[in-house]
This record gives structure tokens, sequence and C-alpha cells, in this order.
């Protein structure tokens, strides 16, 4: 058979073959589609993530809410033994001018006390400075309570309230000295420090010869930040 017979009858087998072995109704594989990956179809969607993620974000919020409230009562706890412990109890005293000064009339007032004589040489003087600059700093403050300062004698028998008077305008006119018998000055628990009281009338911090203006500064208006926060009222009443 020729060359041209051999291809005439491959070309007739081969029609043969797609009309009757394969005909046009038999479907048909496109690799543009069957082959591309399918999107998967699930039960998760931006919603409902949304969802999940507010609801974590709410637990989160409560358990932090749960544990501000817990630190906030050990603190008050806390701030309730020190305040009795130390400046305890209640004093009955009286300022330059003879007028009598009790504990109780300083309630609703942040006040910066410090215990100490007239005829200290050095260590009163150099603690009532740092007082006066630190008071001035605290008024100075926007949106910040004013602080009362005091002087209290504990060397009632030499400080007059003439001396102590004249004493204390040389550092302040805000700072208010006061002085009274010897039993009155012995029922104030005190050592010769500054003492911060809150307006409870309980004790709050103290601060030693170490520490500078800026360090006390700081310490009152944290302080004053933590009894606004206590004193506010919360969920649990």
């Amino acid at each position: 058979m020729s060359r041209i017979g051999k291809y005439f009858s491959l070309r007739n087998f081969s029609t043969f073959f797609r009309q009757r072995i394969l005909p046009e109704n038999v479907p048909r594989r496109s690799m543009t589609t069957e082959n591309k990956p399918k999107k998967a179809i699930g039960p998760i969607t931006w919603r409902s993530l949304g969802v999940i993620s507010i609801a974590g974000a709410g637990v989160l919020g409560f358990m932090y809410y749960v544990k501000q409230e817990k630190e906030m009562a050990m603190l008050k706890e806390r701030k309730r033994q020190l305040g009795k412990a130390a400046i305890g109890g209640q004093w009955d005293l009286v300022d330059c001018d003879g007028k009598p000064r009790k504990s109780q009339d300083f309630v609703g007032k942040w006040l910066l006390i410090y215990f100490g004589f007239t005829h200290c040489p050095d260590i009163c003087p150099e603690e009532l400075e740092k007082m006066a600059k630190v008071v001035d700093k605290i008024d100075d403050i926007p949106d910040v309570p004013n602080i009362q300062p005091l002087f209290i004698t504990v060397d009632p028998e030499r400080d007059s309230k003439e001396l102590v008077g004249k004493y204390v305008k040389e550092f302040s006119p805000k700072l208010l000295g006061l002085t009274g018998t010897t039993d009155q000055i012995q029922k104030v628990d005190h050592t010769i420090i500054i003492y911060l009281v809150d307006p409870n009338g309980e004790f709050v911090d103290y601060y030693g010869q170490t520490m500078g203006v800026d360090q006390i500064t700081t310490s009152i208006l944290v302080n004053m930040a933590k009894f606004k926060q206590m004193n506010e009222k919360s969920w649990f009443g």
C-alpha cells in the first residue's frame, strides 16, 4: 500500500473512532475549570469572628476590672491599718493666735505635717523649706486639691504660741504652727519627719531627709490619685 493509501486509511479510522467510540454527547473535561481549587465553605465568617473577638475582649475587660477591684480592696485595708498605726488618735492644740485647733477641723483637707521644734539648728529649717516648696508646687497644679502644711512642736515647754507663730512665718505664709501643753503633745503619736494625711484624717505616707522636693511632690500626686480612685463608686458598692 502506498503512503497516500496508508494516510487515508488512518484518517478514516480516526474519524470512525471519534464517531463510534467517542460520541459528541460524552462530557469532556475542562482543564481550565475542574482543576481549579474550590473555595472552602464553612461555618466561620467574618461576622462570627467579629462576634468572638468582641466577646473575648469583654471577658478580658471584666477580668481586668475584677483584678482592679481586688487590688483596691487590699489597698483600702492596708491603708486603714496603716492609718491607725501612725499619727494615731485625735488631738487638741492651739495655733499662734491661741485659737483651739482640733484634728477634726482638718477633715476634708490634705495635710503635710512636720513635727519639730523652733530651736532645731539645721534639720528642721531644711525640712520646713522643702515642705514649703512642695506645697507651692502642689497648689500650682490645676485640678489638684490644695494641701495644708502644719508645723507641730515637740517642745511645748519652750515653744510658746508666739514663738511658733514667728518661726513658721519665716518659711511660708501657708504654714500653720501649732503648740499645746506637754500632755496634749504627748497624745500625738509622732516622729520628727514629714507626714502626709488624707482628707479622711488618715496617715498615708511619710518623707525623710533623703526625699527631695520632686520625689515628694510625685508621691503626693500619686496618693491623691489613689485616694480619688478608692473613693469612687464601683459596681460592687
